[in-house]
């Protein structure tokens, strides 16, 4: 049994929680941002930033001067950024983290993350076209064009997980908390296995596409578009699209741990003090994270080109969403089996 969960939050961990993972989020995401670069400069023989890097790239751009646009849309030019963070906040308040129930367990679920995930997207989208830059236009029609790509064969990762553990359970097969509890590779043969894998695949592939990553970072696209949808953020409006976006990193790579490897070692360590055991849960959290962080991020964006608009739709809409379905296909054949 967890900590937070023989110890149900008061109300002021309630109040001062969503506060308190905001700024978590934003360190933790801001250091494996920082992480990234280094990887990825070093398997690509370059010398790279230091990892505090991203850390100085936020407070120098808070110093810095606010610049609107002079025909932008004010109110939601400014306003962008805010809902960029609190979107992205908003997913760890749902997300089990460090090895612990969500903050806000059982308020909500797998399918509500999905539709929190949209957040900051359209956050991104708004503030592109807020901006009236032709280059902003751009950078906001294509992250559009990514964002419809990417939800489906995410939402079906999600439902095939929620079908299979429905048939073992009468609880909200929805809820991350039962997903934690009836892990999905328990609950399959090798037929289901493969299925899981694919599964599994299709969010792997998501991930930098949520992210705005290579080869998904066409909504930018600084050679083609200056900064596509940023290119008109200055001062602390960019800082808190640069917050938003490592904060939601954090919480995406949370989620596919969530759903795939939703395991803790410190009771089969044999540990009895329950703080020692959220220790090291929490620790193996955050390497499940940056194991996930390696091999959908830093692997993919050393190894590849940024893709076109079309490669990045047919690659979504149909690969991923075909992987997707078999995977499901395959979990429904094994259970038949």
């Amino acid at each position: 049994m967890s900590w937070l969960a023989s110890n149900p939050p008061s109300a002021a961990v309630l109040l001062l929680g969503p506060i308190v993972l905001a700024v978590v989020g934003s360190v933790v995401g801001l250091v494996y941002l920082g992480i990234d670069r280094v990887l990825v400069a070093r398997m690509q023989a370059r010398v790279g930033p230091p990892l505090a890097q991203p850390f100085r790239d936020v407070s120098k751009l808070m110093m810095k001067e606010n610049i609107i646009p002079a025909h932008a849309l004010r109110w939601l030019f400014q306003f962008c950024p805010v809902m960029c963070v609190m979107g992205s906040a908003a997913l760890l308040l749902y997300i089990p983290l460090f090895g612990q129930p969500a903050l806000f367990e059982g308020s909500g679920d797998a399918m509500l993350i999905v539709y929190l995930l949209t957040v900051p997207s359209l956050a991104l989208v708004a503030g592109g076209f807020a901006s009236s830059s032709p280059y902003a236009t751009v950078g906001a029609q294509r992250e559009m064009v990514v964002m419809i790509g990417y939800e489906f064969p995410l939402s079906v990762a999600v439902v095939a997980i929620a079908w299979r553990i429905l048939q073992v359970t009468d609880a909200n097969a929805f809820a991350l908390s039962t997903m934690a509890q009836y892990p999905i590779w328990d609950l399959v043969g090798p037929l289901g296995f493969v299925g899981a894998l694919l599964l599994l695949v299709s969010l792997i592939s998501v991930t930098p596409g949520e992210l705005g990553r290579i080869p998904f970072d066409l909504a930018e696209a600084e050679t083609e578009l200056a900064g596509g949808l940023l290119v008109e953020y200055s001062g602390r409006n960019l800082a808190l699209f640069y917050l938003g976006n490592a904060i939601r990193g954090f919480a995406v790579l949370s989620l596919v741990v969530a759903l795939f490897f939703p395991y803790g070692i410190g009771a089969a360590a044999g540990l009895t003090n329950v703080a020692a055991i959220a220790a090291v849960d929490g620790l193996f959290f955050l390497l499940k994270v940056f194991v996930v962080m390696f091999v959908s991020i830093a692997l993919v964006r050393s190894a590849m080109a940024r893709f076109k608009v079309n490669q990045a739709s047919v690659f979504y809409l149909m690969v991923m969403t075909l992987v997707s379905l078999v995977g499901l296909l395959l979990i429904w054949a094994d259970m038949m089996l």
